[in-house]
């Protein structure tokens, strides 16, 4: 049943189970390279073709966006000058597990098939839960999040402080001005251990994944959203945040922003 003037369902019969987050920096004098291999090549071959799949989107971080995020000695992305390229994939409930078992096992078959790209370093790629979402009460379902097609996202890593639940700090952000037009909270799971070759995975047990999806200009509004987040999570004493880093949206089948990267 739906209800009336809402783009909702009672039942929400599609959602949103996981996600595959994955920041990649590609090595100088290759950024055209990669980018056109991932779009073209990567980008449905490593994921969009897999079963369970629900949809994916890339984005890039240009050197303006790079010269906002923080902390400057983020464990998340050491060099703040790196990790130029994320790619966001959403996964259906109740398949996560067999599309990380087949993931893995594509991933295999590309190597073996000469598919993939030396030129690049993995800077953070981890496997997600969905946890929770945070949205305008008709507004877009996160389900809707990577096809609504946002100009620009925001990855928000934290840590909780001790005696601080994700319950805490799901209550103090849905006391903040609603960031985007919609949020995602991801918690982070292992990756496989066949996972591929040169995947660097983020061990860090306790941490909490925010994207923000943002339909505003983000350089001109981000003094008055993201800029004092981190200063503020903390005043709250509810832990850190241990990167907050904007992205833009890439352009399909061009290479915008290869020359805007460093």
């Amino acid at each position: 049943m739906q209800d009336l003037g809402s783009g909702k369902t009672n039942e929400r019969p599609v959602r949103l189970g996981g996600a595959l987050v994955t920041i990649v920096e590609p090595h100088q004098g290759h950024e055209v390279a990669y980018n056109r291999w991932y779009e073209r090549d990567h980008f449905y071959a490593g994921c969009m073709i897999g079963a369970w799949n629900i949809s994916g989107a890339r984005f890039v971080a240009t050197k303006d966006l790079k010269a906002l995020r923080y902390p400057a000695d983020s464990p998340v992305i050491a060099d703040p000058t790196s990790g130029s390229y994320l790619a966001l994939y959403w996964v259906l409930a109740g398949g996560f597990g067999q599309w990380m078992q087949w993931g893995s096992q594509q991933v295999k078959w590309l190597h073996e098939h000469d598919r993939m790209f030396t030129e690049r370093d993995h800077v953070h790629t981890l496997m997600y839960k969905f946890r929770t979402e945070y949205e305008e009460p008709d507004g877009v379902p996160v389900e809707l999040a990577l096809d609504h097609r946002s100009p620009y996202v925001v990855v928000v890593i934290g840590e909780p402080a001790a005696g601080t639940s994700l319950d805490d700090v799901d209550a103090w952000f849905r006391d903040q001005p609603l960031l985007g037009v919609v949020g995602a909270e991801l918690t982070a799971i292992p990756l496989p251990t066949d996972a591929a070759e040169g995947v660097r995975a983020d061990r860090a047990e306790n941490r909490f994944c925010q994207l923000w999806f943002v339909d505003d200009d983000l350089p001109t509004t981000w003094p008055d959203t993201f800029a004092d987040l981190g200063r503020c999570f903390a005043d709250a004493n509810l832990g850190e945040l241990v990167l907050v880093a904007p992205f833009r949206a890439t352009v399909p089948g061009t290479d915008t922003h290869t020359d805007q990267l460093w």
